[in-house]
């Protein structure tokens, strides 16, 4: 019965070594630079509250029409 034990906190630490060894491995360092890397500028002016609503008021009615037109077509 003892060695069942022993057989199985061996087991325990070696599945604990090998999730962290693979953890380790497979991270990259924080401090990487990739010099390739692609940056987007967006240049855009921020919305005002007024076209915000009228912006989410098309968005709500296109989404009606879409749910509508669906429905429909399953008749």
């Amino acid at each position: 019965m003892n060695v069942l034990k022993n057989f199985e906190a061996l087991f325990v630490v070696t599945a604990a070594l090998a999730c962290a060894a693979t953890y380790a491995l497979e991270t990259t360092p924080v401090n990487a630079v990739d010099t390739n890397m692609q940056v987007v500028v967006v240049s855009a002016k921020r919305l005002t509250p007024e076209q915000k609503l009228q912006s989410v008021l098309e968005e709500r009615a296109t989404t009606m029409a879409a749910d509508t037109s669906a429905k429909e077509s399953k008749i």
